[in-house]
Parts: structure tokens; C-alpha cells; sequence
């Protein structure tokens, strides 16, 4: 199906690209997560020498880990519709990566928590969770006229035109899941 807008047409799309995120008609992230994931392995295993390397420290790989591959994981994150399954996916990969960086192989094992502590992380979960806040606190300081502050707010009138996706922002996001 399409749509004309200002003589152009336009089709209907289950998803689409925009900013490097992925936006599915209802607004869900878990494709946009799935990519996340593929674009941060495929950073990690760009520096696979690095964290081979004898020469630098634990501390200076977690370090360029968070620089490099962490911010591509977690790009766009603060608007993601997260759930159990999502931020378990996410996880399960930094964990993966902080455990190879750290040559921590089968059977030797350490709880997540040793593993967060020794490598000064935080839980996905609280990552994304500052990560929103961040977003919220710069989105309120905007005009109450902005369509971001009015979608943030819960404030933004349905009418003609609008589309599924429009319409998948319907709740306030401060009550996000």
C-alpha cells in the first residue's frame, strides 16, 4: 500500500531505518536490538589483537571494550522498548565479551557480579535505565511545544493521518517498561 504526501508517494513498511535504528510498525526494538548486537560483535572482533595483546593492561582493554563496542551496542538504546528477553540478550553478550577480554574460559568460572566488579560495569539494565533518564531530563528541559517534550508527555493529539506507528507512542514514555 502507499500513501501521497505532498505529491510523493510513500509505501507502508513493516520497519525501517532511520538514524541508525531500526523502528518496527509497533514499536517494538527487538530487530533493532538483533542489529545492535551484530554491529558490536562485528566491532569486537575488529580489536580481536587488542584483546589478545600481552603488552596492555585489563583495565586499558575494558576501557577501549566500553569506547568502542560498547557504544555501538547501546546506540539509540534510551528509547528501546526493553523486556526480560532484550535486556538478556544484551547481557549475555557484554558478559561474553568482558570474559574472553578477562581469558576467563571453561571451567574456570566467576558470578556476573565479579565480573562487573572487576571490570567497573554496571548491569545492561542500569545502563539503559541511566541512559533513559539522561534522555527524559534533556527532553523535558525542551519547549512544550516540541513533538518529542509532547510524545514524552503523553500530551500529543491523535487525528487524521496518523499512522501505527504514531499511534504505538500513544502512553506517556516516562511509564515505559
Amino acid at each position: 500500500m502507499y500513501y501521497t504526501i505532498d505529491r510523493e508517494d510513500l509505501e507502508d513498511v513493516k520497519t525501517f531505518t532511520y538514524l541508525g535504528s531500526i523502528i518496527d510498525e509497533h514499536g517494538g526494538s527487538d530487530a533493532d536490538v538483533k542489529a545492535r548486537i551484530g554491529k558490536a560483535r562485528a566491532a569486537y572482533l575488529q580489536l580481536r589483537n587488542i584483546w589478545n595483546s600481552k603488552q596492555l593492561s585489563t583495565n586499558t582493554k575494558v576501557r577501549i571494550f566500553n569506547t568502542n563496542v560498547k557504544t555501538v551496542l547501546m546506540y539509540g538504546a534510551e528509547t528501546w522498548r526493553t523486556t526480560k528477553v532484550i535486556i538478556q540478550k544484551i547481557q549475555v553478550f557484554i558478559n561474553s565479551c568482558l570474559r574472553k577480554i578477562l581469558q576467563i574460559r571453561w571451567p574456570d568460572t566467576i558470578s556476573n557480579n565479579v565480573l562487573w566488579e572487576r571490570t567497573n560495569q554496571i548491569s545492561a539494565e542500569e545502563k539503559i535505565r541511566k541512559k533513559r533518564w539522561k534522555w527524559i531530563g534533556h527532553t523535558l528541559r525542551k519547549a512544550p511545544n516540541c513533538v518529542t517534550r509532547q510524545e514524552l508527555d503523553g500530551i500529543r493529539k491523535g487525528g487524521p493521518g496518523q499512522s501505527e506507528l504514531e499511534n504505538a507512542g500513544r502512553r506517556p514514555m516516562l511509564h515505559w517498561e
